[in-house]
């Protein structure tokens, strides 16, 4: 899986993002045995509230440190590897090209495009964890 993959399903699929599940009716008996059932149709994502979601794990691990505008914060908080290798793989994923790998230029644009992409995929991103 791809980091990002990685950073999204640590944080859609944090047990406080999770939906409230929905329980499908059930067809009378008689309809049961007349009919096949119908092929079910995918519900749309539910939005993740990704504020909500990384400040209850900040809180959970005692701090979680600067992730709000660090992306080494942010992936270790999300049990991420957070080495220069990963970085860069991350910056190509996303197309980052800002300032040398490592640098603050490079990690800060690295957080901005996460964020960004996160709100692409149905994430509520606040504005205080995009404008980082």
């Amino acid at each position: 899986m791809s980091i990002f993959g990685n950073i999204m399903g640590k944080i859609f699929g944090h047990k406080s993002a999770a939906p409230a599940p929905t329980p499908a009716p059930e067809p009378a008996p008689a309809e049961a045995a007349a009919a096949p059932a119908p092929a079910p149709v995918p519900e749309p994502a539910a939005q993740v509230d990704v504020g909500a979601v990384l400040s209850e794990m900040a809180e959970m691990k005692g701090g979680g440190g600067n992730y709000q505008t660090s992306i080494v914060d942010l992936l270790k908080l999300l049990d991420l590897d957070s080495s220069l290798d990963a970085r860069k793989e991350l910056a190509e994923e996303l197309g980052v090209h800002a300032g040398e790998h490592g640098s603050a230029e490079q990690n800060i644009a690295l957080h901005k495009a996460v964020m960004a992409k996160l709100a692409e995929n149905g994430g509520v991103v606040p504005d205080s964890l995009r404008n980082a």
